[in-house]
């Protein structure tokens, strides 16, 4: 009696962020810088789907678009019109990049949805790369074209000369906190909403409340996919705007 006791509440344990382990793909092991794992596989598995659509899926280039290639556009069009609208029309030369990290980010998120699948944009590891790459790159591009210029960024000079040498020290903090705020919106929006499907799957076991967990799986699922857009989306606004700032670092 007390075995079946124990082996049903046994049953019954879930483990939410089990999910979001990473492991080795091939054999059983550490894992090193160097271990091919199962964030390796579908961030390659990312890299191809971006490839079929923008590369394979539009290479028509027909009058009457296809599915693939409308997409493409669609997509095209979005992150184009993003950074003409928040960076300027000079900052469109940088547009291969910023689309770049976009659709990247989207298929990252949008395959993780996938049942089996694994979310690599939910690992502060990934996120943190992209978030620092984006750092080094406005900021090194920010004294390529401004010089000491660019300085003028942290120098509040709307504000009272007694009180601008504390808010740069504030300006330049916020500055350096960028990368570590651009990345963990991202990573925390995407582990977060994935581990409460997973408590609520677990739920889906009990019998008496099975239909209801079953509901706001659905519900959860549907918020999943607008969220897989939007913190896409976020992300990449805010390389926009952290670009404004290195070609046009006036505050």
């Amino acid at each position: 009696m007390a075995t079946e006791a124990h082996g049903s509440e046994s049953s019954l344990v879930f483990h939410p962020m089990d999910q979001f382990k990473v492991t080795p793909l091939f054999g059983e092991g550490p894992v090193h810088w160097y271990t091919i794992t199962n964030v390796t596989l579908w961030m390659a598995i990312t890299v191809l789907a971006v490839i079929l659509l923008l590369v394979v899926g539009s290479r028509g280039r027909a009058i009457v678009p296809s599915k693939g290639q409308s997409i493409a556009e669609l997509a095209y069009g979005f992150v184009y019109k993003m950074i003409e609208d928040v960076t300027g029309k000079d900052a469109v030369k940088y547009f291969p990049y910023v689309m770049t990290l976009f659709i990247f980010i989207v298929f990252s998120n949008m395959l993780g949805l996938l049942p089996l699948s694994f979310t690599t944009t939910s690992h502060i590891a990934v996120t943190g790369v992209l978030a620092v790459l984006v750092f080094l790159f406005v900021t090194i591009l920010g004294f390529v074209k401004n010089g000491s210029k660019f300085l003028a960024l942290f120098w509040v000079s709307s504000a009272p000369m007694a009180v601008r040498p504390l808010l740069a020290v504030i300006e330049l903090i916020s500055y350096f906190v960028r990368p570590v705020s651009h990345s963990i919106r991202l990573a925390g929006n995407m582990m977060a909403g994935h581990a409460v499907i997973k408590v609520f799957a677990g739920f889906a076991a009990i019998a008496a409340i099975s239909p209801v967990s079953i509901v706001a799986i659905t519900a959860m699922y549907g918020l999943e996919v607008l969220v897989a857009f939007i913190q896409a989306y976020v992300f990449t606004i805010l390389t926009c705007v952290y670009l404004k700032d290195a070609l046009h670092p006036v505050h």
